[in-house]
């Protein structure tokens, strides 16, 4: 009877447990001392008890107490779970927002303080803990799913992908922004959720990575608007009048104040009605009813480039709100391409200082750039290239400073690069326009239709990139003049000597001579070549340019002087030859000197050398014709000698793909870094 007893009074003890627990939520630890207290004060059963009945109490007993720590167990493992996971409805909010919804937490005391909410956080923590601990034993992914239990399959990968961008290893964060970059079934919102979401290095990296959707970047933040009674062209005005104007360099002052005199007279004009031809750079208005705004804003441009030259010019443009400014000028002049690169040159030399990173992507540049690295302009594309590349710090060591342009790779890329080819134009030349094809009626007018197939702007980057991918091509630009007369600043007199020392600077600081090299030069540039690397065998800090350079190729390069300054020279009261030209004359003293002591010191580092020199003469203007390097005067004095029958601007400027010029350039970089290539 006492056992029938104690088994009615467990049963209900168990009833009215899992009533308390569904209600009040009593503890399993409670639970635990009633039952071994009445177990305890229950007097002994008769010896008459058959064994089954006590296994019977003993079933009751242990089912009670796995019942009751089954439902608290669970009920926990709940309420964690869902303190963990994301709310699936807020992320379907978000599809057709451009914002993302964070979840808030309940301002309600009663639920975050007290016994039970101590005990459950004390729990979420052990819990945490156990599971970063097993995942580092078993190396597996848990920690990471189980905080997105409930997201779906597809929302998992955006999460998981930005978690991992921010990871604290480099390898994962790289590999994390090349996944990003090759996902192209995502939805918008998605897309927008990486945007907003992902940090500063994920964001410059999508903008690197060739595969990248536009989506990922966010359109430039609202620009503030102008005063009423100011234009763009004050407003860039005033920003250059901002700068320091004191010990600048001769040229900077001199691109500054005739930028702020004729930005006055435009002003002056706008107000007044009348046009004044008395300044120094604008003659050639179309009427005396138009101011030609651009040729205003051209000039204040090219002076903001020789102050964004200077670091603390730089923190002044970006105090001064100059990257709204030149924002808003990149959006109004989109057919204006040489506005535009010039802005790019502004924003590139300011990517320079790595203390101003965040604030350019912040005001909106990175989603600019991003699309202009897609345009099938060469220039453009290479431009934001080489802005880009100046904010990468994740995957670049490299800075490419003004008229230093990567024209390949310009994305990241998991192929190795193993040499380096540089490209140096000669007088009057450019970094792009020097190396683009040999101009033909018929390509001019079926290149529209056919792109890069039968024509290309740059055959170094449409060419050689594909024959080469494990090449990294750089191209240089520098201003030259053939007279004073159109020099862009007259104050400069820069000596070949002057000009490889500045050039060697920042080729240095792009990382030439860290890897395998071969200099291409065409006329000037190839004394240029020969007078950097002179100069760099005699520094300790470039001896690596020295032992890394493989070969050289000189295009029409006037080793003995050129007839063009002997032209220019009879007739300088007309022409006035600038300093550069007057240097390629026959009876230069430097030219002489430059060629013998790079001739001894070539054969003593066993250069690989390729001579091209032109057979046909060329016209300079209507009324000229002239062989401005003759075969004697481009013959180096070691390597090939090869005579092509064109003229000196085209001697650098294959007809097309399988031409000869091209090939045989083709086969000596090929032979040249043969080894360097297989290693």
């Amino acid at each position: 009877m006492l056992a029938r007893v104690l088994s009615m009074s467990s049963i209900q003890s168990t009833f009215h447990f899992s009533r308390a627990f569904g209600h009040r939520r009593m503890s399993l630890a409670a639970y635990c001392i009633i039952c071994c207290r009445r177990i305890g004060a229950s007097t002994p059963p008769p010896q008459s008890t058959t064994y089954w009945r006590d296994i019977r109490n003993i079933i009751k007993f242990t089912g009670s107490l796995i019942l009751g720590g089954s439902l608290f167990l669970t009920y926990e493992v709940l309420a964690l779970k869902k303190s963990l996971t994301l709310d699936t409805q807020v992320v379907e909010r978000e599809k057709m927002k451009s914002y993302i919804y964070l979840h808030t937490v309940s301002l309600d005391k009663r639920e975050n303080y007290g016994i039970t909410y101590q005990a459950r956080k004390e729990l979420h923590k052990a819990v945490r803990k156990v599971l970063a601990t097993s995942a580092k034993i078993l190396r597996g992914p848990f920690a990471d799913t189980f905080s997105t239990i409930d997201v779906e399959d597809h929302e998992c990968a955006v999460w998981l992908l930005l978690r991992k961008s921010q990871s604290g290893d480099r390898t994962a964060r790289l590999q994390a922004v090349q996944e990003m970059s090759e996902t192209h079934h995502w939805h918008d919102y998605q897309y927008r959720i990486i945007a907003q979401a992902c940090d500063l290095r994920t964001l410059i990296g999508l903008a690197r990575s060739k595969e990248s959707d536009l989506r990922f970047f966010l359109p430039p933040p609202p620009l503030p608007s102008l005063n009423e009674d100011t234009c763009i062209e004050e407003e860039l005005r005033q920003l250059l009048a901002s700068l320091p104007q004191t010990e600048l360099d001769e040229c900077i002052q001199y691109f500054t104040s005739l930028a702020l005199s004729e930005s006055s007279q435009s002003l002056a004009a706008q107000k007044g009605g009348l046009w004044c031809f008395g300044g120094n750079g604008l003659p050639y208005a179309e009427s005396f009813g138009e101011v030609p705004s651009a040729t205003v804003e051209m000039f204040c441009l090219e002076a903001l480039v020789k102050h964004s030259e200077i670091p603390t010019h730089c923190d002044e443009i970006e105090a001064n709100g100059g990257l709204q400014l030149l924002q808003r000028l990149y959006q109004l002049h989109k057919d204006c391409p040489k506005i535009q690169r010039n802005i790019m040159r502004i924003i590139g030399n300011m990517a320079l200082n790595e203390h101003l990173h965040s604030t350019i992507v912040h005001s909106g540049w990175v989603s600019i750039l991003a699309e202009a690295m897609k345009s099938p302009r060469i220039m453009e594309a290479s431009h934001a290239a080489r802005t880009l590349a100046n904010l990468d710090r994740e995957t670049m060591r490299e800075k490419y400073q003004d008229g230093v342009y990567v024209l390949h790779p310009q994305y990241r890329t998991s192929q190795p690069i193993k040499a380096d080819v540089l490209f140096i134009h000669g007088l009057m030349g450019a970094a792009f326009k020097t190396w683009r094809q040999q101009d033909n009626e018929q390509l001019l007018t079926e290149k529209i239709l056919e792109d890069d197939a039968r024509y290309t702007t740059c055959w170094p980057k449409t060419w050689l990139a594909r024959d080469c991918p494990a090449l990294r091509i750089i191209s240089v630009e520098y201003d030259t003049s053939l007279s004073d007369w159109r020099t862009r600043c007259p104050m400069e007199r820069k000596s070949i000597a002057f000009r490889s020392d500045e050039l060697l600077r920042k080729l240095r600081a792009a990382g030439v001579g860290d890897r395998p090299v071969i200099w291409v030069s065409h006329s000037m540039g190839g004394l240029l070549v020969k007078k950097m690397l002179l100069e760099a065998s005699k520094k300790p800090e470039m001896s690596t340019v020295i032992n890394n350079t493989r070969g050289i190729i000189f295009y029409s390069v006037p080793h003995h002087g050129s007839h063009l300054a002997e032209y220019s020279v009879n007739i300088r009261y007309l022409l006035f030859p600038s300093l550069e030209v007057k240097e390629l004359s026959k009876d230069s003293p430097a030219l002489k000197t430059l060629q013998d002591d790079f001739l001894e010191f070539a054969k003593d580092k066993n250069f690989q050398v390729l001579n091209f020199v032109e057979t046909l003469p060329t016209y300079i203007g209507s009324m000229i014709k002239l062989h401005v390097v003759p075969v004697e005067s481009a013959d180096l004095g070691i390597g090939d000698l090869i005579p092509v029958d064109v003229d000196h601007l085209n001697i650098c400027k294959p007809k097309k793909k399988d031409a000869f010029l091209y090939q045989r350039t083709l086969q000596f970089i090929c032979e040249t870094l043969a080894k360097d290539l297989e290693d």
